[in-house]
């Protein structure tokens, strides 16, 4: 006869049994236990051999749902899988999910995608995810991520105006989905379901942020009388009077300059267009290289980190020394290369010359091991101008040509 409600709640297991079975239909059954407890079983055949499927206790499990349970396993039997073996299965995928954090995920993904890559480039990515993402989604199951979450995340970061670190983001994570499909931890990209130009507000095409030519030398004052990091001072100093991207002055080592011959040989790694390239120091530039090598690093970087001095400098430290001159929104470390493409060529000088100083030559599989050295003596002669030139907007005055000390 089926078991009761009612039943089930008076069985207690006699004091001479290891345990009393009270039995159900279609091979259900409850099985109480001497201290009371009660637990639900399912006897079936599978293979030719009797096993038993535990589904829960009495009375957090009520009959009508044993049954149900009883019934799901059956139909399991049916279409030929081991319900035993089902339930392991699905125990097993729930740890694994649970193990599968975002951010474990996330950190196997960039070991995997930071091979080819610079180190400077790599860095900034992994910074990126442990500041905007980490926080919101690292700690959450991989599988469990949805495409509102990753577009929470977007919102937030665009929310302080950083609207480029959103659309990266989004597409760091693009990647990360992707390597999770590939390697078995989810089944679909759920990043997939969210485009940064259906999600983000549109970016302002134009240029970096720069100041016009009439306002450089209250620029120039503001930066010599900086009262921020030395290394912050001198970063702007140098990048005015080299107009090097942002990154490839922040991530410069002491090795790449001869100041015997007055060059800074950035190598092809640390490039944009994966060249070398010279850079010309004018007598200016050598005198900050001088008085940056008094406040020299262990690291071997010139500009290193603030918190860990064996990374470089953020671009974010130059945005803020600018922003605290009141310059925010206004100027950018990438601003004083339009600045000095601008004036250089308003003064007559050859646009190839600027081009190749500005490295934005195209190279070709012949010439890109020669183009990096091409017109040098005319570019020293451009950057010694340009530097002269900053001195003269600084001081408000005609200058002589500068001489360093010693």
């Amino acid at each position: 006869m089926p078991l009761t409600d009612t039943a089930c709640r008076a069985a207690r297991c006699p004091d001479d049994k290891p345990r009393l079975r009270l039995a159900d239909s279609g091979g259900l059954y409850l099985e109480v236990q001497p201290n009371g407890s009660k637990h639900w079983r399912w006897k079936y055949r599978f293979d030719g051999k009797e096993k038993r499927l535990a589904l829960g206790l009495y009375p957090a499990v009520p009959l009508a749902q044993a049954r149900r349970d009883r019934d799901a396993a059956r139909d399991l039997l049916k279409a030929g899988s081991d319900p035993v073996q089902a339930k392991l299965d699905a125990k097993l995928a729930k740890q694994v999910a649970l193990g599968n954090t975002f951010e474990a995920a996330a950190r196997a993904w960039f070991e995997h995608w930071r091979g080819p890559k610079s180190e400077r480039h790599a860095d900034y990515v992994l910074r990126r995810l442990e500041a905007d993402v980490f926080p919101l989604l690292g700690a959450k199951p991989i599988a469990d991520i949805t495409a509102p979450q990753l577009l929470a995340m977007a919102k937030k970061i665009e929310a302080r105006g950083a609207l480029d670190i959103a659309k990266r983001s989004l597409q760091t994570c693009g990647q990360i989905f992707r390597y999770a499909v590939a390697h078995g931890l989810i089944e679909r990209n759920p990043a997939a379901d969210v485009r940064p130009s259906d999600a983000l507000k549109p970016r302002k095409k134009g240029h970096f942020a720069r100041v016009d030519a009439k306002e450089l030398p209250a620029l120039l004052r503001a930066m010599e009388a900086y009262g921020g990091s030395p290394y912050t001072r001198f970063a702007l100093q140098l990048l005015a009077l080299t107009f090097v991207r942002t990154g490839e002055l922040i991530g410069a080592r002491w090795e790449e300059f001869d100041l015997d011959k007055a060059e800074w040989r950035i190598p092809a790694a640390r490039m944009k267009m994966r060249t070398p390239h010279i850079v010309p120091l004018s007598t200016q530039a050598v005198h900050v290289v001088k008085l940056l090598d008094q406040h020299r690093s262990p690291s071997g970087l010139l500009f290193p980190g603030e918190r860990d001095h064996e990374k470089p400098m953020s671009n974010n430290t130059i945005l803020a020394a600018l922003k605290r001159m009141g310059y925010g929104g206004q100027m950018t470390g990438h601003g004083f290369r339009g600045l000095a493409s601008t004036v250089l060529h308003e003064e007559g000088f050859e646009h190839m010359h600027i081009e190749l100083q500005l490295a934005h030559m195209d190279r070709d599989d012949v010439s890109a091991a020669y183009n990096f050295a091409t017109y040098l003596p005319q570019r020293r002669k451009m950057l010694q101008w340009w530097a002269d030139h900053l001195d003269q907007l600084r001081v408000g005055a005609k200058v002589l040509p500068f001489r360093a000390a010693g």
